[in-house]
């Protein structure tokens, strides 16, 4: 501070809420538009702000003597500082920020990695470690190899239950294998690499997968309690299931369309979710129509027929006379 600041009584705060309000801007107002407010602020142009003889020449008001330019109350000059020195675990550390766009995270930390080992060489007692984004990354994809296989087996169990049979349940479990392959060629068409919210999507994806080969199969079971046989069961089947169960498909994929399509802020995030859970419910309702009655009638046939000959095999007894 110039000692021209002290013959007018300028104090350093004074001088500062000029700097401020030219370079990180000062609210003057509000603009109403419909039940929406929004803050009028009023800043230098980027390309002043960068200009230290623009800076110079901001006007500070020095109480009854009118107006100084800032350059003649203080001393305006561009230095370089040394970053404070970071320690992590009484060891120092070092960071460096990078943002992504186009491409996700974990594979540029694979490339970067085998970058980094074949053209630095790192002094000895250093080390290079990826954090951030790439660490939660990590951490979630722990976490999912527990809560995925912990969600289908509890899947399973609620199938059996509802039916009381294994052969039946696996019956209904074929749809999931089927509606995940749906979701990965969908991921594959749309150039999305796997992410911890597509992941997501696999999850609430096999439960749609099943809910349909629960209803396919329940009313199958239901017209066999009513006298039908197998075959006439299935047919009446699923004919009678065809719209339930496409409304139910597409309720769930037309309504995650906007998520697909999405550009806003999050869309990284909604896109692999949305992508997954529509192209797995389109090959899973191919799966629940076509292909699961007719492993319904074969699995169920065979166990007919595996039944015959233990039940023609069981001895006979006469009475002596």
């Amino acid at each position: 501070m110039k000692g021209i600041a002290g013959k007018y009584n300028l104090h350093a705060g004074d001088v500062n809420e000029t700097i401020a309000a030219a370079l990180g801007g000062q609210t003057v107002g509000t603009m109403i538009e419909g039940n929406r407010r929004f803050d009028i602020v009023i800043r230098l142009a980027e390309s002043d702000r960068q200009n230290l003889d623009v800076i110079r020449s901001l006007p500070v008001r020095v109480g009854d003597a009118g107006m100084l330019p800032l350059g003649d109350v203080a001393d305006i000059e561009r230095v370089k500082t040394v970053s404070p020195i970071l320690r992590d675990s009484a060891q120092r550390r070092a960071a460096l920020m990078v943002n992504l766009r186009g491409r996700d995270v974990e594979s540029w930390v694979k490339e970067a990695g085998v970058k980094v080992r074949e053209h630095v060489q790192l002094p000895e007692g250093y080390t290079l470690q990826f954090g951030g984004q790439f660490e939660n990354l990590r951490e979630a994809k722990a976490r999912l190899t527990i809560v995925v296989p912990a969600a289908l087996v509890f899947i399973f169990v609620l199938i059996f239950m509802a039916f009381g049979s294994v052969r039946q349940a696996l019956l209904v479990y074929s749809g999931v294998p089927l509606a995940v392959t749906g979701g990965v060629f969908a991921l594959w068409l749309r150039d999305m690499p796997f992410s911890i919210s597509a992941a997501v999507g696999f999850i609430a994806l096999s439960g749609v997968a099943v809910l349909n080969g629960v209803v396919m199969i329940s009313y199958f079971n239901q017209l066999r309690e009513r006298g039908f046989d197998t075959r006439s069961a299935v047919i009446e089947g699923s004919l009678t299931r065809l719209r339930p169960v496409l409304m139910t498909a597409a309720v769930a994929a037309f309504g995650f369309i906007p998520m697909a399509l999405s550009t806003s802020a999050g869309a990284e995030v909604q896109r692999p979710l949305a992508s997954v859970v529509i192209g797995g419910i389109v090959s899973s309702t191919f799966l629940t129509l076509l292909l699961l009655p007719v492993l319904y009638d074969w699995v169920e046939r065979r166990e007919r027929a595996s039944k015959i000959p233990e039940q023609s095999q069981q001895p006979r007894y006469a009475d002596a006379t």
